[in-house]
């Protein structure tokens, strides 16, 4: 079944970067881009009046920054979704930014490939969901959990969905590779227990490895979502 093109809005004030990630966005299959805002106020004129499926919103914008779009979107009832790239890394902006109900939150500078995983992803959660009126657990689950190729209530016997949601919503709250034995402080779980579900989580595919080299002792892996 062919469907249509997921309709984009970008707001980016530089001109440069706006290219960029037009280009970016065009790159995926499955998305056009039908217009470019240079700032916030410009950006919620063009949503009301050509109604994008997805809008990708940066964060610092003379006019209107982009935090303050995101909630005049949703305080307007404004039917779409939100992307916020940015060079913003603090963990309040994130935070508040995935409170506003952002899709995803990618830092620049950044590299197509990430921009693409968000886009195929957002594309697969926006078609399954839209394409039904009622949706179960399980197929929820599994466009939650899309990054992964498993199935996500087919874990390896020992883990659960339950601690792998923590632990995935706390890598994402970071945003900076964290130790096994931060996210086992920061959720409350065993440092041993942090290191399998970080372990598996490697191996498919959610998340990779940067290695810590300094100091006295081994070298400390940290973890960080793709």
């Amino acid at each position: 079944m062919n469907h249509p093109a997921t309709r984009v809005l970008l707001i980016e004030d530089d001109p440069m970067v706006q290219e960029i990630n037009k280009q970016f966005v065009e790159r995926v299959e499955g998305f056009v881009v039908i217009g470019c805002a240079s700032n916030g106020k410009e950006g919620i004129e063009l949503i009301k009046k050509n109604k994008p499926d997805l809008v990708l919103v940066d964060i610092y914008m003379p006019n209107q920054d982009g935090v303050t779009t995101i909630k005049q979107i949703r305080s307007e009832g404004l039917d779409t979704d939100v992307i916020a790239i940015t060079a913003a890394s603090d963990v309040e902006t994130v935070r508040y930014c995935f409170q506003l109900g952002a899709k995803d939150y990618i830092m620049k500078p950044f590299k197509f490939e990430r921009i693409k995983q968000a886009l195929t992803n957002y594309r697969s959660y926006f078609l399954k969901v839209n394409e039904k009126e009622s949706i179960t657990q399980q197929e929820l689950d599994r466009l939650l959990f899309q990054e992964s190729k498993q199935d996500p209530t087919e874990l390896p016997k020992g883990l659960n969905v339950v601690t792998l949601q923590k632990i995935l919503h706390f890598l994402k709250d970071n945003q900076e590779p964290v130790s096994a034995e931060e996210v086992a402080e920061g959720i409350g779980i065993a440092r041993v227990t942090a290191r399998r579900y970080l372990e598996y989580m490697e191996k498919t595919g959610v998340v990779t490895i940067h290695v810590e080299y300094g100091g006295i002792g081994r070298p400390i892996n940290r973890y960080m979502i793709k």
